[in-house]
């Protein structure tokens, strides 16, 4: 097949819509469903970065996309029970390492993740599909499916959810296009490939990354070239836990990814742990709440007219000196930068969030007053030498 009619495109008075190939065969098979143009902008993105986290790693790779941009990212490492209880995922439930993947993606920032499109780079298996089946999504894409989660997936969504399947093998015309106000663009497509070389350069004091910081180093290079950028990730043990997306400014983009990542970190908080839900309440609803919880506005669900309605007991708040303190013994996290830093302002925020390793292209006129800055600190940080723009 060399085209697929869409129902419209990017809103509804965008017709007519279609994808197409100039030449060849559509690398593309829609299993069930009839995803949209904004689904396949989602879906060939994310499978780009899946594909190339798990050649980076060796790893199972997963990432849960909205609006062009990944909320989550991750490799198949194991969950451990904390992680497990903020991502919803049963204690006892078998997990492949490809559902832990997907559980990872989905969990670094589950409010952005509603109605995500997940990609992964395997063949979905039973028990990413029993994950996946469970979250409020908008489609999938994957190289193949077993019979079993192709039956699950088939059922989500009153049978009208979103599969489509993709030929591994495929790779695009080393040239790309693209139609703007009438006038078509032309450059070569991004095939930059990521790899520890680009860690070799290190011209901080502390030129040490151990091997987990190298491997989580790649993954926020791999996430921020499908990011739209101004774009900045953090990343702590394999998995994406905070993206600044679309920013005009870069310590705009640290600070909103930072923000993120201190949720992630918050939901792990004793207080958040021992939040006693209403049964009746689903898994949408307590992200919100214990997004409305960790931040300041939380007593517009612990007023006496709210709270009864999403808890058994009424939750102490989780105070400003609390949540200073437990995010000060955070440590261990890693970032990345699509672009390099213009000021040391974007070093002092990471720090506050735990960062002690970090890559960058490097090439700013203050890269002296940035490096000074990791040095103050104790980080460790790479210049890669390649910017990592998308639009």
């Amino acid at each position: 097949m060399r085209e697929l009619e869409l129902k419209y495109g990017c809103n509804p008075n965008q017709k007519p819509a279609r994808i197409f190939m100039k030449s060849g065969e559509l690398p593309v098979t829609v299993l069930n469903g009839k995803p949209g143009y904004i689904n396949f902008l989602d879906a060939l993105n994310s499978w780009q970065l899946v594909k190339e986290l798990k050649q980076a790693t060796g790893l199972p790779a997963a990432a849960s996309f909205k609006h062009v941009s990944p909320a989550g990212a991750a490799v198949g490492l194991p969950l451990s029970d904390v992680l497990r209880k903020i991502y919803f995922v049963d204690p006892d439930a078998e997990l492949s390492p490809l559902a832990c993947a997907y559980a990872r993606a989905r969990g670094a920032d589950r409010m952005s993740s509603f109605g995500d499109w997940a990609a992964l780079s395997d063949i979905c298996d039973e028990a990413a599909a029993k994950l996946l089946g469970r979250e409020i999504s908008d489609g999938i894409i994957a190289p193949g499916y077993t019979d079993e989660a192709l039956a699950i997936l088939k059922s989500k969504r009153g049978g009208g959810y979103n599969v489509v399947q993709i030929d591994p093998g495929y790779t695009p015309e080393s040239i790309e296009h693209k139609d703007v106000f009438g006038v078509t663009f032309e450059q070569g497509r991004n095939d930059f490939s990521i790899d520890e070389s680009l860690l070799a350069d290190v011209p901080t004091k502390n030129k040490t990354f151990t091997a987990d910081q190298k491997r989580d180093l790649l993954i926020s290079l791999i996430t921020l070239k499908y990011t739209q950028s101004n774009s900045v990730c953090y990343i702590k043990d394999g998995q994406v836990i905070g993206v600044g997306a679309g920013q005009q400014s870069r310590i705009h983009c640290t600070r909103l990814a930072g923000s993120k990542a201190d949720v992630w970190h918050l939901r792990q908080h004793n207080k958040v742990l021992a939040l006693d839900f209403k049964d009746s309440l689903g898994r949408a609803d307590r992200d919100n709440a214990i997004d409305v919880y960790i931040s300041d506005d939380c007593d517009d669900i612990l007023n006496d007219s709210a709270w009864p309605s999403i808890f058994n007991t009424r939750p102490e708040p989780l105070t400003s000196d609390e949540k200073k303190a437990y995010l000060a013994a955070v440590t261990g996290v890693c970032l990345g930068s699509d672009a390099f830093f213009p000021f040391g302002d974007n070093i002092e925020r990471a720090h506050k969030s735990g960062v002690t390793a970090i890559v960058q292209p490097g090439g700013s006129i203050r890269d002296d007053n940035v490096i000074s800055v990791c040095d103050r600190y104790g980080i460790a940080m790479a210049f890669c030498g390649m910017r990592l723009f998308h639009h």
